[in-house]
């Protein structure tokens, strides 16, 4: 099927072809000598250091051009952001080349072209810092042209492009257009390394794990399924990499970490992506109170490293992430915002709570789960500062290890900030036997149609046989927390590519 083109980009095709006919290439080689960027040029120029930018090189993509006769005003967007071009022919070429230049310039050039200008940087009489161009280069011709974006005399945003369909579908454009949505993905990067660096200080190891995995297992979650024809095996994108890391804790190493990206086959909202990142790591010879110390100190140290401070802005709100941080039973959060203590019920009571509250339930649930939707209905959204939900029965909990000192409940917290999980973290089941336990009632579980429930993981089994030493371990939610730290609302803003469904073609009926 022949590609549709507008009017517009019919126009630069012909435009292509007029640089063509001029012995122009509109796609030169890359290499292209870039010395300066426009953000350093502005910061660091002044009369006292304009020796150090008398030959400047650079590249950009222009985002405005004014014609004034025998001057060009052109602005172009680089990587760091705008600075002015003053472009004057007599400058810029000599004999019949001026000609040529006339006819390239006023005819040829379209916004969005991305040009290489060498020069000295000045001053204008309007106080503008700008470059005064000697060479001009076309580096690369655009034909689509950019949405309209319009700004004022100093070049500050005041109608911008907002249309979430286009901004998360053409990311590309996205970032042309709104140069500023570039931050929130250079904090994304700023807070990993944060804490990839808290985690090497402390000689925790980077490792990588598979992605295809036999068996989908380490959370309850639906798993996308694949084929691998050379074994002929159904394969599973992974949904977590926790059991995987813990055979690295069986095999000698203390402490592992790793960025994976995780896949769960589920729905899509704000908050859910069905590709996803998550830091998980695993330490031996600790346990939960351990790992709640220091999971306060990550991100208090998170915090400080991109606010400068531990007050952080989320909407209306100001999240303090200084240490120590609320603690609080799960049991004691449902009742404390229900009224119901459900510490002693069995299915059929919590089914009765759920009818009450107004939250849908059926038989398929077990108690664990049951319990996880009145939580997560009726009080996970009044945690606005970082609280950590502590003690969970064991039935939502199939691979922690059963608390030391209460019955019928597991050594496990949940972090919630602003109403939202933004980590999970056990002290780790080590007991086989008891593992094996639990990993036949998610069977049960399955059989009765949860498609969550984990499946039975022999060769994890296997492992823990040759013995576990006593471990603590957590994952947290980068893309979650990324929101939290950038002060975005929906997960779509902190991911470069998130998920859409299939675009619809302009000539599909």
């Amino acid at each position: 099927m022949s590609q549709q083109l507008s009017e517009q980009e019919i126009i630069r095709r012909n435009k292509l072809d007029k640089l063509k006919a001029l012995n122009i290439n509109p796609y030169p080689a890359p290499l292209y000598p870039v010395t300066h960027y426009s953000a350093d040029i502005k910061k660091l120029f002044s009369e006292e250091t304009k020796e150090q930018f008398s030959n400047v090189c650079v590249a950009g993509r222009i985002m405005s051009l004014t014609d004034r006769g025998k001057v060009f005003f052109i602005k172009i967007q680089d990587s760091k952001g705008i600075i002015q071009l003053y472009v004057r022919k007599d400058d810029v070429c000599e004999g019949e080349d001026k000609t040529l230049f006339d006819e390239v310039i006023k005819h040829l050039i379209d916004l969005g072209d991305i040009i290489g200008v060498t020069g000295f940087v000045f001053i204008t009489r309007t106080g503008e810092i700008s470059i005064h161009a000697k060479s001009f280069t076309l580096l690369t011709k655009s034909l689509k042209p950019l949405p309209v974006v319009k700004r004022d005399e100093e070049g500050n945003v005041y109608d911008e492009v907002t249309d979430p369909e286009f901004r998360y579908r053409q990311r590309y454009a996205d970032l042309i257009v709104n140069p500023e949505v570039k931050n929130t993905f250079l904090k994304r990067t700023q807070m990993i390394n944060a804490m990839r660096a808290f985690l090497n200080e402390r000689s925790a190891v980077e490792v990588d794990t598979p992605v295809l995995q036999p068996i989908p297992g380490g959370a309850a979650a639906r798993p996308f399924v694949t084929h691998h024809n050379a074994l002929d095996i159904p394969l599973y994108l992974r949904i977590a990499n926790e059991l995987y890391l813990k055979r690295l804790i069986v095999g000698g190493f203390d402490w592992v970490y790793e960025f994976s990206r995780d896949f769960r086959n589920e729905g899509m909202d704000r908050t859910h992506n069905p590709e996803f990142t998550i830091l998980e790591w695993y330490t031996a010879y600790k346990d939960y109170f351990w790992m709640m110390e220091t999971t306060e100190q990550l991100f208090e140290k998170i915090a400080l490293t991109l606010h400068g401070t531990t007050e952080v802005k989320v909407g209306e709100t100001t999240i303090s992430f200084k240490t120590p941080f609320k603690r609080i039973t799960i049991y004691d959060a449902i009742k404390e915002h229900t009224g119901f203590d459900v510490s002693e019920m069995d299915e059929a009571k919590l089914i009765d709570v759920c009818k009450q509250l107004n939250i849908e339930a059926d038989e398929t649930m077990g108690k664990g789960k049951l319990i996880d939707a009145i939580f997560s209905e009726k009080a996970e959204d009044k945690f606005i500062q970082p609280t950590f939900i502590i003690d969970y029965p064991v039935e939502m909990s199939p691979l922690t290890k059963k608390h030391r000192s209460k019955q019928g409940l597991v050594e496990r917290f949940e972090l919630m900030i602003n109403g939202k999980e933004l980590a999970n973290a056990y002290s780790e089941l080590n007991d086989p036997i008891d593992q094996r336990e639990r990993f036949e009632e998610q069977s049960r579980l399955m059989e009765r149609g949860d498609e969550e429930a984990m499946f039975i993981d022999e060769d994890f089994l296997r492992a823990l046989e040759y013995g576990m030493p006593p471990t603590s371990g957590i994952g947290i939610g980068i893309d979650r927390l990324c929101m939290l730290m950038t002060n975005q609302s929906s997960i779509q803003d902190v991911l470069l590519f998130p998920q859409m469904r299939p675009e619809r073609r302009t000539d599909e009926a």
